[in-house]
């Protein structure tokens, strides 16, 4: 025990400089990434704040209505949001509001392709899920310290971590409701001579969706618990009241940012979950 202890592995040696090479070797490509990123995360936040409040509450209960066809959602929705208002922390929340839905945005555009790749070809699935599970255990601070030497400071190193820690859950969920496709199903449209494309759009998705659009809320809601986390490195929104709270002990505006967060993740799950579809013949 003694020889192995004493010839240990140098892992985080090799990683810390595998991020150097990357930092000394594409430092053009990151600095350029986070240059663009930072300015559509910014550009659409100063789009939505110049919007008046009330007029995009307006907005947003008018989407909750549209998509549910639900007031108990629309009422809840605009007293929600007045309360948000009221405490002080609008703007905070436009910020987290744009930071959460494009890192959803980004998980579901790479995780729902891989989901599907790995639902067909077993191997891949294979390969991606020790990855899977890095992602999901592995405690954030970890991979925010590279992403933070990579990108610098802000929201950019927020985003990428938000990514980073929510992108398996659209990964998985998309694998398993493309997995779970009845064969009958998928052999009825092989006899009718559908091809492979084919079965994935008008058999296999429409089978899954529901599944997926799980991965989306949980996406969602991974995104929204790295709030705090993204502050440590830059990132604006309601991560940093609560940080600054916690700094200085300030017990009053910990809660209000915290019931800030609460709000927006319960309005985020109600707007964005699959609406239930009523058996015909129900009132």
């Amino acid at each position: 025990m003694d020889w192995l202890t004493e010839h240990k592995l140098p892992i985080g040696k090799w990683l810390g400089q595998g991020v150097d090479l990357l930092n000394q070797h594409a430092s053009g490509f990151f600095d350029s990434m986070s240059m663009v990123l930072e300015t559509i995360l910014n550009g659409t936040t100063t789009a939505l704040l110049w919007i008046p409040a009330w007029l995009l509450i307006a907005g947003i209960a008018s989407l909750a209505w549209w998509l549910h066809r639900s007031w108990g959602l629309v009422v809840f929705v605009v007293l929600s949001l007045l309360l948000i208002v009221n405490l002080g922390y609008w703007q905070e929340t436009i910020e987290t509001l744009v930071l959460v839905l494009y890192a959803t945005l980004l998980c579901m555009l790479i995780g729902v392709p891989l989901g599907i790749a790995a639902a067909h070809h077993p191997l891949l699935y294979t390969i991606l899920r020790p990855i899977l599970d890095l992602m999901q255990t592995i405690p954030t601070f970890v991979y925010l310290i590279p992403t933070l030497i990579l990108f610098g400071l802000g929201v950019v190193p927020g985003l990428i971590s938000t990514i980073i820690f929510a992108l398996a859950a659209p990964v998985r969920l998309t694998w398993l409701g493309i997995s779970s496709v009845p064969n009958t199903l998928i052999e009825a449209g092989k006899s009718f001579g559908c091809s492979k494309s084919q079965l994935l759009w008008r058999i296999e998705l429409p089978h899954a969706m529901p599944t997926i659009m799980a991965g989306l809320t949980q996406c969602i809601m991974l995104s929204l618990s790295m709030v705090v986390i993204a502050a440590l490195v830059g990132a604006d929104g309601l991560g940093k009241p609560v940080v600054r709270a916690l700094n200085t002990v300030n017990i009053e505006k910990g809660f209000e940012a915290g019931l800030a967060i609460v709000i927006l993740a319960i309005l985020l799950d109600r707007i964005f979950k699959q609406p239930v579809k009523q058996p015909a013949g129900a009132h």
